[in-house]
């Protein structure tokens, strides 16, 4: 089992890593609706109450967090462990949310695009202009379910665009260290697949029989299920990997695979931070821990919080 240090514990699901300058990692806790920073010490400080399900979150150009929120689920409890199993019997809608991290304030500045609900926002990433790409996951219920697709939207809630529909469960989202191409992670079928970004809100589409209009990158056999994501400095992208758990790492042609098993059903998250970002964050969800870990290689600065 791969050697790893323990921050803290006790957490209700976290997800949306961010590893801030000063040595704490701001996170979500979709089970708890709140945005919380967890400190060196394991000290656990909540920063902000989101209601619904804060999902993915990313520091933006303001200096602001964005939080993808799928609107709540339904959880099964049991030992301290938290499991999603359908929508929230009190949801209404996803959004995307803005939060101040000094004052606790959150707005919400998307619940739709072209007239259709957010169903799940799921996951998000910056790109050098100050604009955002975000997933929606959909939403499932008991014997029906929503289809997501890829969004980008404009901070200042003037813009929001529907890059890519319909995708079966898209999940963790990236940008090659060039931000010429746009990765997805689909959760039930472990396949990653990407889209050469022609402008903002703008995605190549791959023709038939993609079923959703990307280019394979790579596809793994056995069960696993496939979660958020975040890239190498040379463009490996790090898939965290529910079920079979562990973060997967896919080299860009998709040639090289390799898996880093970590004790934990559902690892759902992980970012980089420390000196030179070699430092990994990861989220244990299922007992609701965050850990930490030496990786063998930088993780990729991301726009607005280690790339000004």
């Amino acid at each position: 089992m791969t050697a790893f240090r323990e921050i803290t514990r006790g957490l209700k699901f976290p997800e949306g890593p961010v590893a801030m300058p000063d040595g704490s990692v701001v996170l979500t806790e979709i089970a708890g609706g709140t945005i919380t920073r967890v400190y060196p010490d394991g000290r656990k400080e909540v920063v902000a109450s989101t209601g619904g399900g804060p999902n993915g979150a990313a520091l933006g150009p303001d200096g602001k967090l964005y939080v993808c929120n799928n609107g709540g689920l339904k959880w099964h409890v049991e030992n301290g462990t938290y499991r999603s199993i359908a929508q929230a019997d009190d949801y209404k809608t996803g959004s995307l949310q803005r939060v101040d991290l000094a004052t606790g304030k959150v707005e919400t500045l998307y619940t739709q695009c072209n007239g259709n609900r957010l169903c799940g926002p799921n996951d998000l990433v910056f790109d050098a202009q100050g604009g955002l790409w975000f997933t929606d996951y959909g939403k499932t219920r008991a014997r029906d379910m929503d289809r997501g697709g890829i969004y980008y939207a404009k901070t200042d809630g003037s813009l929001i665009v529907e890059a890519m529909h319909p995708i079966m469960g898209p999940n963790g989202i990236g940008l090659s260290p060039d931000e010429k191409t746009l990765y997805i992670a689909e959760t039930e079928t472990s396949r990653c697949w990407s889209y050469q970004v022609l402008g903002p809100g703008k995605l190549s589409r791959e023709p038939f029989p993609s079923p959703n209009g990307g280019k394979l990158v790579a596809g793994i056999g056995g069960y696993q299920r496939f979660d958020s994501m975040a890239l190498e400095a040379g463009g490996n992208i790090c898939i965290a990997t529910l079920v079979r758990g562990g973060i997967t790492v896919i080299s860009p042609d998709g040639a090289k695979v390799e898996h880093v098993p970590l004790p934990d059903l559902y690892v759902t998250n992980i970012c980089f931070g420390g000196p030179d970002l070699r430092t990994a964050y990861i989220c244990l969800s299922h007992e609701g821990r965050l850990v930490a870990m030496d990786w063998p290689r930088p993780g990729l600065a991301l726009n607005f919080l280690n790339r000004r």
